[in-house]
């Protein structure tokens, strides 16, 4: 789907496969698999590391090496740079080909500077391993106030004499939260304003208990409901739903109990 000039490539479907790209911005977000068109994208963001988030990972970084591209670059949690460094030697014994990837370990509240334009923040989430969630800021200069009335060449002149004569201004762009229960959108606020969402719904069914889903790291469509004032996003990508449903109970479900206020906005991603 697109939004804005802005490509939402990818699947997620719990304990089976969770991918997403934005081509655009020349990132993703986890490697449960790892589709041949996607090996162009050079920088990956890993929530965590259960298999259906980071099987892929030994993929996409032979792929670029037999295609001699340059590494990927892969920012994970600090947690579990060690682990996937034992990973990619195991492979590369196996494989007998070089592993070669730049492994960055990411702790909540960490921002990566991607360009000049694009900032990337870490931010914690609820999951049974230590988990994150990322969203994507655009950077953008704006002129102070106290310069509006100058000409061009005024406010060059004062550039030139070393004073900064514009401020930042960040716009949120893409939130994706990985696998978390609610308490990992609640805690980073920031979350509900980007313009695109992506977030997982895994429980739909009335008779699933919600403390069970929280203690292990999900969120049910009733945490969305009891939260539907506080969207603020342009869009919203449901997805990681349980396999335990067909497809289309879980789209009859959605569509008989969401909230007038969020129809327009949530993509059911099945």
């Amino acid at each position: 789907m697109s939004h804005k000039g802005l490509t939402i490539e990818g699947y997620s479907r719990a304990a089976v496969q969770t991918y997403w790209r934005v081509p655009e911005l020349k990132l993703g977000f986890d490697l449960g698999v790892q589709p041949w068109s996607f090996m162009t994208t050079p920088n990956w963001f890993v929530s965590h590391a259960h298999l259906d988030h980071i099987a892929a990972l030994p993929v996409l970084v032979a792929r670029r090496r037999m295609m001699k591209m340059e590494p990927p670059t892969i920012y994970l949690p600090t947690d579990a740079v060690d682990g996937v460094h034992q990973l990619l030697r195991a492979f590369q014994r196996l494989d007998r080909g070089r592993m070669p990837c730049e492994l960055v370990g990411v702790a909540p509240g960490d921002e990566i500077q991607l360009s000049r334009e694009l900032v990337v923040k870490a931010f914690p989430t609820r999951h049974t391993i230590p988990s994150l969630g990322f969203l994507v800021w655009e950077r953008r200069k704006k002129l102070k106030p106290e310069y509006h009335d100058l000409s061009g060449e005024q406010i060059r002149d004062i550039r030139l004499s070393g004073v900064e004569v514009s401020s930042e201004i960040r716009i949120p762009k893409v939130a994706y939260m990985g696998d978390t229960a609610p308490a990992g959108l609640d805690g980073f606020p920031e979350a509900y304003r980007a313009q695109i969402l992506i977030m997982e719904m895994t429980f739909v069914a009335p008779n699933e208990r919600a403390s069970v889903i929280h203690k292990y790291g999900h969120t049910h469509l009733d945490d969305l409901i009891a939260r539907a004032d506080r969207f603020e996003n342009e869009v919203i990508v449901a997805s990681h739903f349980s396999t335990r449903l067909h497809p289309d109970h879980i789209q009859r479900i959605v569509d008989r109990r969401l909230p007038d206020s969020l129809r327009s906005r949530l993509k059911v991603w099945l």
